[in-house]
């Protein structure tokens, strides 16, 4: 297979006069990254932790503000943001759905659970429902074999599921993520 380049070097970010990559950021920066690395481009693995945690993704003129910042090309932060597969560089849903794919689960069932959220949400993996509230993605593992299939919303952990009790997994999500609580938990 034949590698798909870019070129981007040449690309356009959009700016606007708000800054995305905060002070407090670039502080946090300065005062506990850049005395453990060599270098400053070396902290750009935390810094674009430190903009999805905030923003929930990584808006493109983030890409910007952390290049001036660390001193590199909005390319280079480009290129790097797009390789790992943690990083969001459009917005995801409220609860981000993680099916786990890896042999145990999809013996166990997994692509049930895959096929079961594209029929009721409409949604394939990668993508967001129309109002933002689910974004669906299937990943390798989740390091619960044991007890497959698993799925991840945000960060709880469902395990055994089947497309039944995912249903009430997702029943339960309330509007604010903050105040989600596990149904697994009466399961028994």
């Amino acid at each position: 297979m034949a590698w798909i380049t870019e070129n981007r070097r040449v690309a356009e970010f959009p700016r606007s006069d708000q800054p995305v990559f905060s002070e407090a950021m670039r502080a946090k920066l300065r005062e506990v990254y850049f005395p453990r690395y060599p270098t400053k481009r070396a902290c750009l693995l935390p810094a674009l932790h430190m903009v999805q945690h905030e923003h929930g993704w990584i808006p493109p003129q983030a890409l910007v503000e952390v290049a001036e910042f660390l001193e590199m090309s909005p390319a280079e932060v480009l290129d790097t943001a797009s390789f790992y597969e943690e990083y969001w560089l459009k917005p995801k849903g409220k609860y981000l759905i993680q099916v786990c794919r890896s042999l145990a689960c999809e013996i166990c069932g997994s692509r049930r659970l895959t096929d079961h959220i594209r029929s009721k949400l409409n949604l394939e993996p990668g993508q967001t429902t129309a109002d933002g509230r689910f974004t669906l993605v299937e990943l390798e593992c989740l390091g619960s074999c044991g007890t497959a299939p698993a799925v991840l919303v945000n960060d709880v952990l469902y395990e055994d599921l089947t497309p039944q009790k995912l249903d009430a997994v997702l029943a339960a999500l309330p509007d604010d993520p903050h105040q989600h609580k596990d149904p697994s938990a009466d399961w028994g």
